[in-house]
């Protein structure tokens, strides 16, 4: 088989289920292993290859997706090391988990593509940032960079900046959310329903992405444009200044990267 999946969770079926809408591989040619058996059993209904252990997925794969928790990257290397070999490609999308802890874990110099998905795939719409490592190919890295177009939109970046860019799109929906959640609660607490609240908050998210990637304005001129001197947004933008709204972004966005580096070690 092509490649299997060492973890079928969320994120991993919304890139099998691109894959598969997209045609890239047809289901009988993607392996899956998972820890859960309701999982593994709805995924062979669909017709994937469902495999007992790792070490039969390693055994029939050549593009191995690490697609489970960081916390739990050591013991499935230690199920994945003993069939490993140099045609592997370990495709991981583990938060903070080094090209080089992958090589020492499997005691050779793997072919490795880091990869820094985020939700909004499972919608079919998600930010995924792509890296390779050699020996890894341009042909190895071509056809992972295929795999993950069919769920979302991609970015090559530096091997060495996969770390940095987690707040960038791994993590920065959840601060998209708590945004929401805030503003939304408080409409609904001032008498609006929520559904009506939450749409208006969306859409006005949608829009605002399509005027920073389409205007060709700065960020700094968008704002501009919303804000008149002594006006509403004004004051606005005066009580989060005043709350050291910038500051605290900032350490959001640091501290997102000081954990993944944590989790690397």
């Amino acid at each position: 088989m092509k490649i299997g999946f060492i973890g079928a969770g969320k994120m991993a079926g919304a890139i099998m289920n691109g894959m598969i809408s997209s045609q890239i591989l047809k289901p009988n040619e993607i392996a899956v292993y998972d820890i859960n058996q309701e999982v593994c059993s709805n995924y062979q209904t669909r017709g994937f290859h469902v495999c007992q252990t790792i070490s039969e997925l390693v055994s029939n794969c050549e593009f191995l997706v690490l697609s489970v928790k960081p916390q739990n990257f050591s013991d499935i290397m230690a199920e994945v090391k003993p069939n490993a070999k140099s045609e592997n490609v370990f495709v991981t999308i583990m938060a903070g988990i080094s090209a080089e802890a992958i090589k020492a874990a499997v005691g050779f110099d793997a072919k490795v593509i880091r990869i820094m998905p985020n939700t909004p795939l499972l919608v079919g719409y998600g930010s995924i940032a792509l890296s390779r490592v050699e020996p890894a190919s341009i042909e190895d890295f071509n056809f992972i960079k295929e795999v993950f177009s069919s769920a979302g939109k991609v970015e090559e970046i530096s091997p060495d900046m996969m770390n940095e860019v987690i707040p960038l799109n791994g993590s920065s929906p959840a601060y998209i959310y708590l945004f929401a959640k805030i503003f939304v609660d408080r409409a609904v607490k001032l008498g609006f329903d929520a559904d009506v609240a939450n749409r208006l908050f969306c859409n006005s998210l949608i829009g605002c992405a399509k005027m920073m990637m389409e205007t060709g304005k700065s960020h700094q001129e968008l704002i501009d444009m919303v804000t008149s001197k002594g006006g509403t947004t004004y004051k606005g933008l005066e009580a989060l200044s005043r709350n050291h709204f910038e500051q605290a972004l900032t350490e959001c966005f640091d501290d997102t990267i000081k954990r993944a580096y944590e989790l690397g070690k």
